[in-house]
């Protein structure tokens, strides 16, 4: 059974240190991942089964990067880096580019 994943709430990594915020709920029940195995809410429960990321889900999350995935609408934020790579049921998550500010004459 998934945790509900619901705005401000914190997960953290069971494979690695990633710890994340939730900007934008999925529109659809999800599993948020971290690393090739579900990710935890609070980040402290995390903590007590640490193993090390998938081979395939260790490129690693980037400190301050916003992380989307476009089929649920789910955004998130990264708290504190680590090895392994975010994804949403399975699906990478991407991050996502910073606006342009406008121009001032």
């Amino acid at each position: 059974m998934n945790m509900p994943i619901k705005p401000g709430s914190r997960w953290g990594s069971a494979t690695c240190t990633t710890e994340i915020v939730v900007v934008r709920p999925p529109s659809t029940e999800a599993a948020l991942e971290c690393g090739g195995t579900a990710m935890h809410s609070p980040p402290d429960a995390a903590r007590q089964a640490q193993s090390a990321p998938d081979a395939a889900s260790a490129g690693g999350t980037l400190l301050g990067k916003r992380y989307t995935d476009d089929a649920s609408g789910l955004e998130v934020l990264c708290t504190k880096p680590g090895a392994g790579s975010l994804s949403v049921s399975g699906r990478p998550m991407s991050v996502k580019a910073a606006k342009a500010l406008p121009s001032s004459d």
